[in-house]
């Protein structure tokens, strides 16, 4: 069929939306300079005024892309109309901002997080859904959105074919499209999804915000894509509540979070707070490492009972009775009352800031009623008065003491007795010595922190008062999160819902998660709905298979993952070397030369190239292919065009050709490095080398598992 007049006609109505668009960007800056409705005033106008401002600034950031990506036409009559309800007979261009002439005019285009947007994700020729015909636009590669970037279309004819034997929803992209879409080049920033979502991605895109998720999804399963825009869906659809209490974005590093941060803001959702755990709990410098013995520790579900008993052994038992002056009359609460209002408020357990007002005001009414009972009613002033007199307060200090977090973690590390009795029954006495102090500080104003060491001063946080929580949290790479960790991610979730996403096969820290319902358990949803996506549309067949080889060495029960791509390739080069052992420590040189000519051949083809190895390992690699004449740069710098990057950066990032150098070594670095290399054979999308001298892994005995191989 000629395309050329149908193509034409799209471009015109793509240049009419950008025309609109201009519009709405114009009218939303107009709403700034006027002002907020006339009918406002004091803080009404100030919130309107900071709505207009901020609804301007988002579409002003808005980056450069195409306006549409997808069309539905709806059936307008037969059989399937009834199906189509409200939208018989309508045609809707789909993409990642609703655009409108006016706000009180149908749309030219509408979100792709629209209710009526969801049968492009859902409707196959098993279930139409009301559609008579579903458009595909492909645009070309790295379009800022002009027109003439519009260069072809797919229809799908949904309702002529229902009848016939046509490929179901989640079975795959049957779309050319999609499918090349899929698999263009990785170079630069992580790209969104809004056109390649699959239905069972959908799902968990479009679920209750008061429903918390995990999602277990094998590499390549678009289980990270899959959260970003959950997170963009929610704020679209609940965008006062979701909005109001916040919204957070937590991955394992920095480098993945640079890595990710374009996504929102090309869905058009901007100021979403993406950090990790340490920044969220890291209220001093990271000065310190712990060696594992004592980072296992320190990360263990049980530190939280030794740490609430740390903070209310605090709590002591009244030395005397209390005299408090009333003018020329003093008031006495005697030392067995004392007790026993300090022994309920701690009975009750609130947390140690509110305990501590507790108590004051419950010996405040002790003294009020005595005085009521002498001379009748007291008013606010007098309790007041009386709440702030020298001996209360004193009597609040001595029984219920104002402390800080690190002060009682300082206290802990360094005092051995201290340490004893808050682990007594808990912590075995070589565990106390791991996590006890060698030399320790002055103060605790003078202490050297560690990562772990952050997060237990925030559990001693969350005892002394608890913390506003958000209204819902995305946490990747969640597999890796230690208990204690997860204890701290629950106290900002009190009262929202999470999104976890992860892989177990993928988990790599040495209190990585065996089963996600011990983890959601220290998360605070026990009962989160645990949902599995193993069809991959990133990795292609051949190195799925490789990496479902290693799989079946790992201590995890997980699915293996399936790919729908035939394409890409896979090459494993076995380099001999004087001893060939060469791979569990140094790198031999002609290991180095055979990378440096794999580089170079793959520069001979599109797309980013990542040479991934020990993390020992990378810096001889890059001085090799500098000595090569090629550029390479680190994992913190998007968008060149080969990185060198250590094992232990790889996860969450993708390349379209990856140089895995020396598995034996990434596998024998650390406790789980078989994981970790699972993580690095998976980072392909369209080629995968593998260059080594050792025995590989999946063919071999593993090899000794925590020895840091050595750079030459």
């Amino acid at each position: 069929m000629d395309t050329a007049e149908p193509l034409t006609l799209e471009r015109r109505y793509h240049d009419a939306c950008r025309a609109a668009l201009t519009g709405m960007v114009e009218g939303a800056q107009e709403q700034v300079v006027g002002g907020a409705d006339v009918s406002a005033s004091g803080a009404d106008a100030e919130v309107l005024g900071y709505q207009f401002r901020s609804h301007a600034k988002a579409l002003r950031e808005l980056p450069e892309a195409p306006l549409f990506f997808g069309r539905l036409d709806f059936a307008a009559d037969g059989p399937h109309a009834r199906e189509a309800g409200d939208h018989r007979g309508q045609r809707y261009h789909i993409g990642r901002l609703r655009i409108t002439e006016h706000p009180s005019a149908p749309p030219l285009v509408v979100d792709w997080r629209a209710p009526v947007s969801r049968a492009f994700y859902q409707a196959g020729t098993r279930d139409p859904q009301g559609v008579a015909v579903r458009r595909r636009f492909g645009w070309a590669p790295g379009s800022k959105g002009d027109s003439s970037d519009l260069t072809g279309m797919e229809d799908e004819h949904l309702i002529a074919g229902a009848d016939a034997e046509a490929q179901a929803p989640g079975e795959g992209p049957g779309s050319l499209i999609v499918a090349g879409e899929i698999e263009r080049p990785r170079v630069g920033p992580m790209r969104d999804i809004a056109a390649t979502i699959q239905p069972e991605q959908d799902d968990l895109v479009r679920g209750e915000l008061t429903a918390s998720v995990c999602v277990q999804g094998a590499p390549g399963t678009g289980k990270t894509a899959v959260g970003l825009h959950r997170a963009a869906y929610l704020l679209y659809t609940h965008p006062q509540r979701v909005r109001r209490s916040g919204l957070l974005i937590l991955g394992p590093n920095r480098t993945f979070l640079r890595y990710i941060a374009e996504v929102l803001p090309s869905l058009g959702e901007t100021g979403v707070r993406q950090s990790t755990v340490l920044d969220e709990v890291g209220r001093h410098p990271v000065r310190a490492e712990d060696a594992e013995a004592a980072a296992l520790v320190k990360h263990d579900a049980r530190m939280a009972e030794v740490l609430r008993r740390a903070l209310y052994s605090r709590v002591r038992a009244p030395a005397d009775s209390l005299a408090v002056p009333d003018g020329s009359y003093r008031w006495r609460v005697s030392r067995e009352e004392l007790e026993r209002i300090v022994e309920s408020v701690r009975g009750e357990e609130p947390s140690y800031a509110v305990g501590r007002e507790r108590v004051r005001s419950r010996v405040v009414r002790a003294v009020q009623v005595q005085a009521e009972r002498r001379s009748g009613p007291r008013n606010n002033t007098w309790v007041q008065k009386t709440g702030r007199s020298r001996p209360l307060s004193a009597l609040v200090d001595q029984v219920w003491p104002r402390v800080r977090a690190d002060e009682v973690l300082a206290g802990l590390l360094a005092d051995p007795d201290a340490l004893a009795a808050a682990s007594d029954g808990l912590l075995t006495a070589e565990e106390r010595r791991a996590i006890l102090w060698a030399r320790p500080p002055r103060s605790y104003k003078s202490a050297k922190w560690s990562p772990a060491d952050l997060v237990l001063m925030d559990e001693i946080e969350g005892l002394l008062e608890r913390p506003e929580g958000y209204g819902h949290i995305v946490v990747d790479e969640a597999q890796d999160l230690s208990p204690m960790e997860c204890r701290a991610i629950a106290r900002r979730a009190g009262f929202g819902s999470l999104t976890v996403l992860g892989d177990l096969a993928q988990a790599t820290t040495p209190w990585a998660a065996r089963s996600w319902g011990e983890l959601l358990g220290h998360l605070g949803k026990p009962d989160a709905t645990v949902t599995p996506l193993t069809t991959g549309f990133r990795v292609p067949k051949a190195i799925v298979g490789l990496a479902n080889r290693l799989l079946a060495h790992l201590d995890v029960d997980v699915p293996p993952a399936r790919s729908m791509r035939a394409d890409g390739e896979l090459r494993i080069r076995h380099v001999r070397t004087a001893r060939d052992t060469g791979g569990t420590r140094g790198l031999p040189e002609a290991v180095r030369a055979a990378v440096a000519e794999t580089v170079r051949d793959a520069l001979g083809r599109e797309g980013s190239i990542g040479v991934i190895a020990a993390d020992a390992h990378t810096e001889p690699l890059r001085a090799a292919l500098d000595a090569a004449g090629i550029g390479s740069a680190g994992p913190d710098e998007l968008g060149a065009r080969v990185t060198v990057l250590p094992a232990s950066l790889a996860k969450g990032l993708e390349y379209d050709h990856v140089v895995a150098v020396e598995p034996a070594a990434i596998a024998a670095a650390e406790r789980r490095g078989p994981h970790r290399l699972y993580v690095v054979l998976t980072r392909a999308v369209s080629r995968l080398d593998v260059v080594h001298s050792a025995p590989l892994p999946w063919e071999a005995p593993a090899a000794p598992q925590g020895e840091a191989p050595a750079a030459p």
